[in-house]
């Protein structure tokens, strides 16, 4: 969060913020005469009746102490204001709450890691770890354990994370829906995610003693049924809870929506047919043990992508419908800006200028439904750039990107900043439905689950099991860990989770040294991947430049390791094979292992060798390379007299080919 000073200023603006549009708010209820500001009555100028009646904005303000009297006047606002004052008084106990622990952050990132807040943006977070790693051998700040790993430092940082991760991926949390009309839908928002981790986690009553251990009494198995019950009865109370402060909060999110978005939607009307990752796909896609930075990162990646690929599906009926609505809107807005230019007087006939707007919002929205007719679009090899990148994608998706139900199913990933608002705004109604109707029968599973999947880490507490990616007690055998994993299928993690959590944690932290089953996944991931790219090899497949590789190519940046990839989509694409998961390896699976392969010398001359990389020696020495991410050492100090910015390129490109070694990983391992 680029320090204490950025963290304590955005902390002071959230204060000001909500006191501005609840004040605001007030103000605009009670203090404004819209009569006069709508010119439905005259100003009274009986002082200079001669002089031409000209209304100005203070004219329209009521004096004080009429505005003061209508407030008083006023018990429903008067009642809003109390509550917002007592919410207020809660979020300043929280802010000076928050400030001291920035604090503790700030003192130990200055005195403990040496790193002033003056250089802190030119470090990476392999740099910050690698220093608490050292730090921990040094003055043991840890006391319970020896030595930090990696692991550990990601255990403390996303222990309840981890938990949200599982709970999603287990379909666990009643978050999807199938409605009439509607058909399969997903309802996951702010609101609602607030209310699971208040229950969970570190509300009154929750199943957290504190930060790090979860309460004995649900770790045994014997009692089970009465904390089910009680867990249901504290669920139903919050969920009565939020019935009573629905008003309140459903006034909130409309004020904030009606603030925050007006503004945006006059100057880019389109911006609402923009979409973003929803916070179900944020939650599906997240792997076990990533940062919030990686995350972003790599959606961020896949967004270009996923655009393209979302507006492949145009209908031609609505197609026809927006040019013609457009050009019935355009041809009176030309007419009206035309007389316009001739008189500005114009503008001042009653809603002229509102029409102008609306009609200028129309053609906007019409154009977004509008294609371009020069681009060809290719929804196979699409979706395969945006699988590099996310590294999650049901099975039934592949050799159907072409499909409406493909394109609904990943629309519940990546959805329309419209329909994110809408369900924000509807989430102060639906969420006590959610919490009472849906979540109450999940009860004992919950308790369950808790129980199960909850391990005890030394030095670091109470963790959620799936979050070791141990490949023995949560591997699934249809992502290569057949005959490696003892998991039964309420065990075992959905969707490859497991596997690629593992892959993805192991080459981002190059020096983390795996358990032995996972290093074994890993070595014979490794001999696949060999096996594999022989066959790529022996065949001597040669692809010549076309527009498809081009195509795929302008998807990706200009790097060189996302060239990699984009010229395995294409090739592969271009050859006319399609994926498999028999014994015998695709012509697409050789193409991909042959690219891992290959990829290795690239990082063979960037960092030296490491745990992870020693547990991936093929048969023939080569050593297929994990991260490029930075080690121990500063990469600020790779060379003699080289620059902060040097060393934060330096780290940037390391970075990059770690990113692209996972996105050939994630495309290999759907492959197998």
């Amino acid at each position: 969060k680029n320090g204490f000073t950025c963290m304590l200023i955005g902390e002071i603006f959230e204060l000001m913020q909500f006191i501005f549009v609840v004040a605001f708010t007030t103000f605009l209820i009670s203090c404004v005469d819209y009569d006069i500001l709508f010119a439905n009555k005259a100003l009274n100028h009986s002082q200079h009746p001669t002089e031409p009646i000209k209304v100005t904005l203070p004219d329209a303000f009521l004096p004080p102490n009429v505005c003061s009297a209508r407030i008083r006047a006023n018990s429903f606002l008067i009642c809003i204001l109390v509550i917002a004052g007592v919410f207020w008084i809660h979020r300043l106990v929280k802010f000076i709450y928050n400030i001291c622990c920035y604090w503790e952050i700030h003192s130990f990132y200055i005195n403990a890691l040496k790193i002033p807040m003056s250089t802190l943006p030119y470090y990476t977070w392999q740099e910050v770890q690698a220093r608490i790693v050292q730090i921990q051998k040094e003055h043991q700040i840890c006391i319970h354990k020896k030595e930090l790993t990696e692991l550990d430092i990601y255990h403390r940082i996303l222990r309840f994370k981890n938990y949200m991760v599982a709970m999603v991926n287990k379909s666990l949390l009643p978050i999807r829906f199938r409605l009439p009309l509607l058909g399969d839908t997903v309802f996951y928002t702010r609101g609602l995610k607030y209310n699971f981790e208040l229950i969970f986690f570190w509300g009154p009553g929750s199943l957290f003693e504190n930060e790090w251990s979860l309460k004995a009494e649900y770790k045994r198995a014997g009692n089970r049924l009465e904390l089910a019950e009680k867990l249901s009865t504290r669920i139903l109370w919050i969920g009565i809870a939020n019935f009573l402060l629905c008003p309140l909060i459903l006034i909130w999110q409309i004020l904030y929506a009606f603030f925050s978005y007006t503004e945006i939607l006059k100057r880019e009307p389109g911006s609402l047919g923009a979409r973003c990752w929803s916070l179900y796909g944020r939650c599906y896609l997240r792997h076990f043990n990533e940062l919030d930075h990686e995350l972003h990162s790599r959606l961020s990646k896949g967004y270009k992508p996923a655009s393209k690929y979302m507006n492949c599906f145009i209908s031609p009926l609505l197609t026809i419908v927006a040019k013609n609505v457009a050009f019935f809107a355009g041809s009176i807005l030309a007419v009206l800006i035309a007389l316009t230019i001739y008189d500005e007087d114009v503008l001042a006939v009653e809603h002229v200028l509102t029409t102008v707007t609306l009609l200028g919002v129309g053609i906007t929205v019409c154009r977004s439904f509008i294609p371009d007719q020069h681009l060809v679009f290719c929804p196979e090899q699409l979706l395969r750039v945006i699988l590099a990148h996310i590294h999650y994608m049901p099975d039934h998706w592949q050799g159907n990107a072409h499909r409406y139900e493909t394109r609904d199913e990943f629309a519940q990933l990546f959805q329309y900043k419209a329909v994110f608002i809408l369900e924000e705004l509807l989430s102060p109604i639906i969420t006590p439905l959610i919490l009472i109707i849906c979540l109450r029968p999940k009860s004992l599973d919950i308790v369950d689950f808790f129980r199960n999947f909850t391990v005890e880490v030394v030095g670091v507490g109470d963790t959620c099991s799936f979050a070791q990616m141990d490949v023995r007690q949560h591997g699934h055998p249809a992502w290569m860990s057949a005959g490696k994993t003892e998991a039964s299928i309420y065990q075992q993690a959905e969707d490859g989770k497991t596997e690629l959590s593992l892959m993805h944690f192991a080459i981002t932290n190059p020096k983390w040294q795996p358990p032995r089953e996972s290093t074994a996944f890993i070595g014979f991931l490794k001999e696949r991947v060999h096996r594999d790219s022989s066959v790529a090899l022996a065949q001597q497949a040669v692809l010549p430049e076309n527009a498809l590789f081009s195509s795929i190519q302008s998807l990706q940046s200009e790097s060189e390791p996302h060239s990699l990839i984009a010229n395995v989509i294409a090739g592969s694409s271009a050859l006319g094979f399609h994926m498999s998961r028999d014994g015998q390896a695709s012509r697409h699976l050789s193409e991909v292992a042959s690219a891992l392969r290959s990829f290795s010398p690239l990082q063979s001359a960037q960092q030296p060798s490491s745990g992870f990389q020693a547990s991936a020696r093929d048969g023939e020495g080569a050593q297929p390379r994990g991260a490029m991410t930075a080690s121990g050492a500063d990469a600020r100090t790779v060379s003699s007299g080289s620059s902060a910015w040097e060393g934060q390129l330096q780290s940037m490109i390391l970075s990059e080919y770690a990113s692209t070694e996972m996105s050939l990983h994630a495309l290999y391992m759907h492959e197998v």
